[in-house]
């Protein structure tokens, strides 16, 4: 009951905040890259308790389609955030939600998510498939393999990165969509679009198995 109330509120802020709220233009990297510090989390735990309601107290989320925040990089996590309040990347609620909260706000919540416990999954990472194409990718269709930024098991490479994620135990539901969004270019705001440009090579059980393996991890 508390989960579909939790809902109901965000739904109702989003449309509220979207019908009032006017478009932002889109930001350069650089712009993001500059509103982009080192957050406090004790402030962001408070600060992101609204954000709690779908992502977690300690940002392991309530829903399939809701990712993991988790020990997730806080740059990442920032980048994101102004990525949605720029209109570089789109969801309903999400773009609402950050043109709630300044620079200031946005680098303290990324700062608590990332404070905590990484992501991991169930240790059911064994699909063949998907563990071929993250651990050596498809050099005949140009596939570098996704360990090569995303790090081994997907746990990331270097904390200090706006830009490639910690995937390895983040939401199954939520990795499929994402893939999928690339491949069809609803989702675009990778540097140099490469993750458009590996997905548009995946078939759907690619992107099924991808999905399959990365959130066993």
């Amino acid at each position: 009951m508390k989960r579909i109330q939790n809902s109901l509120v965000i739904s109702m802020v989003a449309a509220t905040l979207l019908a009032s709220t006017a478009a932002y233009a889109a930001e350069s990297a650089n712009d993001i890259k500059q509103r982009i510090g080192r957050g406090n989390p004790a402030a962001g735990k408070i600060r992101s308790q609204f954000c709690q309601g779908c992502h977690g107290e300690v940002g392991l989320s309530v829903e399939d389609l809701i990712p993991n925040l988790g020990g997730q990089y806080a740059q990442y996590i920032a980048k994101q955030l102004h990525n949605f309040q720029s209109g570089a990347r789109t969801h309903q609620i999400m773009s609402a939600v950050s043109r709630t909260v300044n620079d200031t706000e946005m680098n303290d919540i990324a700062a608590y998510f990332s404070s905590q416990n990484k992501m991991h999954g169930n240790g059911s990472g064994n699909n063949p498939v998907g563990k071929n194409l993250f651990l050596k990718g498809d050099a005949g269709r140009n596939i570098p393999p996704c360990m090569s930024c995303h790090g081994e098991n997907g746990k990331g490479l270097a904390p200090n990165n706006a830009t490639n994620p910690v995937i390895g135990g983040q939401r199954k539901s939520y990795l499929r969509a994402q893939l999928q969004h690339w491949r069809s270019g609803e989702r675009s705001n990778s540097p140099g679009g490469v993750m458009n440009k590996v997905a548009k090579t995946l078939t759907d059980a690619e992107i099924e198995a991808l999905a399959d393996y990365l959130s066993g991890l």
